[in-house]
């Protein structure tokens, strides 16, 4: 292990304490988590893409809402759970598995912004201009956003993760439980300036972007709702309009909070659950509240449960 421990190659990162009177029920516990996470996701991209009735924009900006999901929740729990029995001391990782780490939970992190800001421009044309939706927001132009989003974030976090590999490395310790850019760039002796802006930068103007587009397109919403006096527009509004700002609070409240407590030492070791729960809260809340205020999807997801119970029962009688 001391050999490792001089290997450049090789980083002690510290993760998550867990006594070991603690181990086998957080293992427990963030495994039914993760594997919910999945298979809440997963089932319903699938069943998007199994139903034609679905094949709108809104659900469609589901799909990549879910995929987007799976993938942040695939880059830090496995890892977390794998850690969960082994001793603080022995739990080393590969600079280059590092690396990865911190590309993908920061490529999750811009995308899930970016994603929100497109459902709420949808939920914009589809409130404050009606008669040109079905014109606006064609499949074609659902797939060109995406793409977009998911274009955009990887190039900004490239960058970010490109100007942080430049640098040479004088420390092999990583105190946060998942690698991520600032506790790689933290392990370089070097000036780290420019690393400083422009992750600085591209957090201000990715959550900046994602407030402001956010908030201009809810309030406009809000003076079309207030100014109409058609009861069935406003609560076709208020519907839509809740569960899209319900995930996006949530996302918010997953982003700022280990933000807030890492400035804090007293709550350092809370300030790591909470990084760990940006990746699992949104996943795990998200298809929850979509299958719940979207009538769409509760309408199949029952109509698929009512099948398999069907079928159930015919096998059952043969």
């Amino acid at each position: 292990m001391e050999n490792q421990t001089f290997n450049a190659d090789i980083i002690f990162i510290e993760g998550l304490k867990v006594s070991p009177q603690s181990s086998v029920p957080a293992f427990v516990l963030l495994l039914l988590i993760y594997i919910f996470i999945m298979v809440s996701n997963i089932g319903l991209v699938v069943l998007i893409f199994m139903e034609r009735s679905l094949h709108e924009p809104m659900y469609l900006l589901f799909c990549n809402m879910s995929v987007n999901d799976a993938f942040g929740a695939t880059a830090v729990v496995p890892r977390l759970l794998s850690n969960v029995f082994t001793p603080i001391a022995d739990r080393y990782i590969r600079y280059v598995d590092c690396v990865v780490q911190a590309f993908a939970s920061h490529f999750h992190a811009g995308t899930s912004h970016a994603v929100l800001m497109i459902m709420a421009f949808d939920r914009y044309v589809a409130i404050c201009n009606p008669l040109r939706y079905a014109t606006i927001m064609t499949n074609r132009m659902v797939a060109k956003l995406s793409v977009g989003a998911w274009v955009v974030a990887f190039i900004s976090v490239a960058i970010l993760l490109g100007l942080t590999i430049r640098l040479t490395r004088c420390r092999r310790v990583i105190i946060n439980p998942f690698c991520d850019n600032a506790s790689l760039f933290k392990l370089s002796c070097q000036n780290l300036l420019i690393n400083h802006i422009y992750g600085l930068g591209s957090a201000v103007v990715i959550l900046g972007s994602s407030l402001c587009s956010v908030s201009l397109t809810y309030l406009r919403i809000a003076m079309v709702c207030l100014s109409s006096r058609n009861k069935a527009l406003n609560s076709r509004a208020l519907q839509t309009c809740a569960t899209h700002l319900a995930v996006y609070l949530i996302m918010l409240v997953a982003s700022f909070t280990p933000m807030i407590m890492h400035r804090s030492p007293e709550w350092a070791d809370n300030g790591k659950v909470a990084s760990v729960m940006f990746h699992v809260a949104p996943p795990a809340l998200n298809p929850i509240i979509y299958g719940l205020q979207c009538k769409e999807l509760r309408q199949k997801i029952a109509s698929v449960l009512h099948k398999n119970k069907v079928m159930e029962v015919k096998t059952l009688h043969k």
